[in-house]
């Protein structure tokens, strides 16, 4: 459905030429959920911009639905009106002089092709519906609450019934809980309409809830593109899982190369050896950093009573680390604690209702398959 081949975006400021996006490849299939994740400043507004045609990339293709709608090669830019999209900006861009139905209804007045009053007005009220903002239909714009904005600039972008959606930030002017709720009536509503939609945020939770693939963008460059498990469970840079959810890392050497089909290898840290999930290529002398997630990190309750008969390593895969908690957050639903190990500070999520104080000893077990080493 969507096809970049070889983008280029350069800006001139006044410090000098900025290469926004440098080289990326996307390909997004009809109906699927493509999300650009990352910092700002990393390209993802940029690569949404030149799809729309609001931006002319120095070098590459752009093709939406096979026609090309951009081509540096070929001389081919599309305007915006010229593609088959619709668009939510993240401002909204509502019309406040207008009423709820007369801003959804003016993309189809203003079209080149002349639609007739019925047909407009029955194409509005569907786009309304779809949205839950029928019974709004005569309130003046600058009347709506933040969510219903939202709805409504979405309305407008959906009453052309385009091929593509593309939204830009659209959910981070509202407040948490309804961001919350609004992530899931729009993914619903897309996958419903069997919308191609691509994606701009800086928020993984709604990478991670929303998405079928998610493309994690780093100085103008895709890092890791994959669906969103994988991204989460299976980062193939540290930047990637240092900026999706929270994560501690381990730096060392490795000492022993993956044995098995579980790929589960040894490496030495300041803290030990740590058995953990090896990636392919690394061999033994190579360093690597080490990640595991907060909430893989568990309480030995059992090792309490001795912790200085506790083995630090078990041939059966797990590593139990001796630590004391530095300090403790409440979260509602789970407890965050920082426990300092020998070299390292480990973030831990644990249940809520695990009292654990200040100053306190504990045994952490980290299971080898939890922890994944990364090329250094």
């Amino acid at each position: 459905m969507i096809r970049i081949e070889n983008l280029h975006v350069r800006y001139v400021t006044p410090e000098g030429s900025v290469h926004a996006v440098q080289g990326i490849d996307i390909e997004v299939k009809k109906g699927q959920f493509y999300t650009m994740l990352g910092p700002s400043g990393c390209g993802k507004t940029s690569t949404l911009r030149s799809i729309a045609g609001l931006e002319r990339p120095e070098q590459g293709e752009i093709t939406i639905d096979g026609e090309v709608v951009f081509s540096a090669a070929n001389g081919i830019a599309l305007p915006p009106h010229s593609r088959d999209i619709g668009m939510v900006f993240q401002s909204y861009a509502i019309w406040p002089h207008m009423d709820v139905f007369d801003n959804v209804a003016f993309p189809l007045q203003e079209a080149a092709r002349r639609i007739p009053k019925a047909e407009i007005r029955e194409r509005t009220l569907n786009a309304l519906s779809l949205v839950q903002l029928d019974d709004l239909v005569n309130r003046p714009a600058p009347f709506l609450s933040g969510g219903q904005q939202q709805r409504l600039a979405l309305a407008r972008a959906l009453v052309r019934e385009p091929k593509v959606l593309l939204l830009d930030e659209p959910l981070s002017n509202l407040d948490a809980k309804l961001r919350e709720d609004t992530r899931t009536e729009l993914r619903e509503l897309v996958k419903r309409l069997g919308i191609t939609t691509v994606y701009v945020t800086h928020d993984q939770l709604e990478a991670l809830t929303m998405s079928d693939l998610v493309a994690v963008m780093d100085r103008g460059r895709i890092v890791q593109e994959a669906p969103p498990a994988e991204i989460y469970r299976a980062p193939k840079e540290k930047f990637v899982a240092n900026f999706i959810g929270l994560a501690n890392f381990f730096e060392g050497e490795v000492k022993r190369t993956a044995a098995g089909d579980a790929g589960i290898g040894a490496v030495e840290t300041t803290d030990g050896m740590l058995n953990c999930v090896l990636p392919d290529g690394v061999g033994i002398g190579d360093r690597v950093v080490v990640v595991v997630r907060p909430e893989d990190i568990h309480l030995r309750a059992d090792a309490a009573a001795g912790l200085s008969s506790v083995p630090l390593r078990k041939a059966g895969g797990e590593n139990l680390f001796e630590g004391e908690v530095k300090a403790a957050l409440f979260t509602g639903s789970s407890m965050e604690y920082q426990i300092a190990l020998k070299g390292v500070v480990l973030r831990v999520k644990l249940h809520s209702d695990t009292p654990l104080g200040k100053g306190e000893r504990v045994c952490l077990e980290l299971s080898a398959g939890s922890c994944r080493a990364l090329s250094n």
